[in-house]
């Protein structure tokens, strides 16, 4: 974070009703997929959906479980996969935390602006990925996975 940024700001977590209704939507779309929401992949989920921001791996397992007792690091790593595979959260690897999808769509490409001050990230469309895609293609490449990240201030902090 910047030296001259002293304050944190976002538009704050969805309430608890929110959050039931995206994990309902999400359960309803992955059985139309033949997939199932396991106990843990819905923790996970609901854990990322309920903090509204980008959540470290390690935070998450000292979350997940119940009685403050963290959850073994496999069930949140295995779960954390399954649901980036769907398009349901987005590994920001250049802060090393995991987000919830806030497309609502199946997998798709990601970019995201990063504030370096305050840390605020917010997902936008990935338009650039299109390019990217079709110069994949001509050259033979099938891209699974696609996040792009943008370092920079966001306008409270510029």
């Amino acid at each position: 974070m910047g030296d001259s940024c002293h304050h944190t700001h976002h538009d704050g977590p969805p309430d608890a009703g929110a959050v039931r209704l995206a994990l309902g939507e999400v359960e309803r779309r992955l059985a139309g997929q033949g997939e199932r929401m396991t106990t843990a992949r819905s923790r996970v989920l609901e854990l990322l959906l309920s903090a509204g921001e980008p959540v470290k791996a390690y935070d998450l397992i000292a979350r997940f479980g119940t009685d403050g007792v963290p959850a073994k690091p496999p069930t949140v790593y295995r779960s954390l996969e399954f649901l980036e595979r769907h398009g349901l959260v987005h590994r920001i690897a250049s802060i090393s935390a995991y987000v919830a999808c806030t497309s609502g769509t199946d997998a798709h490409a990601a970019a995201f602006l990063i504030c370096d001050c305050c840390g605020a990230t917010q997902e936008v469309s990935a338009t650039l990925a299109d390019g990217l895609d079709a110069a994949a293609a001509s050259k033979g490449y099938v891209i699974e996975r696609t996040t792009i990240e943008a370092h920079g201030r966001c306008p409270a902090c510029a």
